[in-house]
């Protein structure tokens, strides 16, 4: 049977969206694995792809994977060359403002105009969320005066910076070192003025009926990324220093910060 992969949550670049159809090719031929690189492009629902019966190898949140009834496979998770943790499989959220902006800290944003994500998006939404709350304790009241969104994506963050429809917005680390490595003139454009805690990062899933055999002999090949000298100019395209087992209790970590907000009555990034 064939089965799709799709990267669109790191497909942020086209450069960066053609090297992941490399490794999913590598992918096939090392696994044995019949896999077929779709698009599945912004604005289709990332919920369309993580609930295909076909799915055999895309990247999910771990928010929406904890919020979600039917849970799809973890196969593994990717390691940032880069990672806020060395070598384990984290990320951050970035909050970025526009280079020529008078904003130097995330303080003097409070006032301005905040741009989310997606509301069950972990770095877009519920990590920035949990650093913006301390704040939000201390001042009893709102730090911004709009809470822009959703805006789906960390392209569309970066485009409401740059055009000033939003003072400051989060993206996901590991989608910004992959924006930086393809586009290097965006780090003139952007300022990075606070960084949330290291979280677990999204992982590759696979369908709940996907075989187990096929599962298994995905995961081994990911797992062996980072020894295979053939990978070498794929690890670098993608700023991946490899693969590591997906752990699942890790990913309660956000579960945590969820509840946190809303029993201090923060729902909502604001």
């Amino acid at each position: 049977m064939m089965y799709v992969a799709n990267a669109r949550m790191y497909a942020v670049a086209p450069a960066a969206a053609a090297a992941w159809r490399d490794l999913f090719a590598w992918l096939a031929r090392a696994s044995g694995v019949d896999l077929n690189v779709i698009d599945h492009a912004f604005p289709l629902p990332l919920a369309e792809l993580w609930s295909r019966p076909d799915l055999g190898c895309g990247f999910m949140c771990g928010f929406p994977y904890l919020l979600a009834t039917e849970r799809p496979q973890p196969i593994a998770a990717p390691v940032p060359l880069h990672a806020v943790v060395p070598g384990r499989p984290v990320y951050a959220t970035r909050l970025i403002v526009r280079a020529g902006s008078r904003l130097q800290t995330l303080e003097q944003t409070f006032g301005g105009r905040l741009g989310f994500t997606v509301a069950d998006s972990h770095s877009g939404y519920n990590a920035l969320r949990h650093h913006l709350l301390p704040y939000r304790l201390a001042r009893r009241n709102d730090l911004y005066r709009e809470s822009i969104g959703p805006l789906f994506t960390p392209r569309r963050v970066i485009e409401a910076v740059l055009s000033g429809a939003i003072d400051v917005g989060p993206l996901d680390s590991y989608a910004l070192d992959l924006m930086l490595r393809h586009e290097p003139e965006l780090a003139t454009q952007i300022r990075v003025v606070a960084t949330t805690e290291a979280a677990p990062i999204p992982f590759l899933v696979a369908s709940r009926s996907c075989p187990d055999e096929v599962v298994t002999a995905l995961r081994t090949t990911l797992l062996g990324f980072a020894s295979n000298t053939d990978c070498a100019d794929l690890s670098d395209a993608l700023c991946l220093a490899g693969f590591a087992p997906v752990d699942l209790a890790a990913y309660e970590t956000i579960a945590e910060w969820d509840a946190g907000a809303r029993q201090a009555g923060y729902a909502s990034p604001a």
